[in-house]
């Protein structure tokens, strides 16, 4: 099985275990998504969602957030941890999308990536989830499950988002994001990956090598 196979047959196998996987982070506004990615570096989605109810109830509007004191942002944020950084950028962003972009999420990839706290992961998100451009985002599950099943040998996120983009159609990016995520989430988890439970495991460089090293 030649690479574009087993892309094309992890597709397949990821979309029947996931087949309604979707962003997994509560928003109905593009800057609401915006604060939401910066808030998920190293916390959970699941705390996210709740945080940011509370956040949203005294900062509603971006403008309302843009005119918030660090400080008061920093109370809300701190238990999804690194809170003074996360608030410094979700105070500096705000204000830069309320005054240069009249409130609206820009969909140019590189303005996205001259907001604060947004790099290439975040960027690649707003861009695939609001704009429904097609991209895949690479965050630690990607990055992680990507490598280890065989889609990319790319050592950095470019390296693994460009081997990606190669390999999935442009209408499955989006999707491709989202499964690869819950299946690091769920299976391929970083520290004891549950290969007995995973359905690429015929097919997974990682458990092919290990497997071999082993007999």
């Amino acid at each position: 099985m030649d690479k574009k196979q087993q892309a094309l047959e992890i597709i397949k196998r990821l979309k029947d275990e996931y087949p309604d996987a979707d962003c997994t982070l509560d928003y109905d506004d593009a800057w609401k998504l915006l604060v939401s990615v910066r808030l998920a570096a190293q916390c959970t989605d699941e705390r996210v969602n709740i945080i940011v109810e509370k956040l949203y109830e005294k900062y509603p509007y971006v403008k309302s957030l843009a005119d918030a004191d660090e400080d008061s942002i920093e109370a809300i944020v701190r238990p999804c941890g690194l809170g003074r950084s996360k608030a410094k950028d979700i105070s500096a962003c705000m204000k830069i999308i309320w005054e240069k972009y009249g409130g609206k999420v820009p969909d140019d990839f590189d303005a996205l990536l001259k907001l604060p706290g947004v790099g290439r992961k975040t960027a690649n998100v707003i861009a695939s989830v609001i704009y429904d451009k097609p991209v895949i985002a690479v965050d630690t599950h990607v990055f992680r499950v990507s490598r280890r099943i065989g889609l990319s040998e790319g050592s950095t996120v470019e390296a693994v988002e460009k081997d990606l983009t190669a390999g999935f159609a442009p209408e499955l990016r989006g999707k491709a994001h989202h499964w690869l995520i819950l299946h690091g989430r769920y299976v391929c988890t970083a520290r004891k990956p549950k290969c007995q439970d995973c359905g690429l495991q015929d097919i997974c460089n990682e458990y092919k090598l290990n497997n071999l090293q082993i007999r």
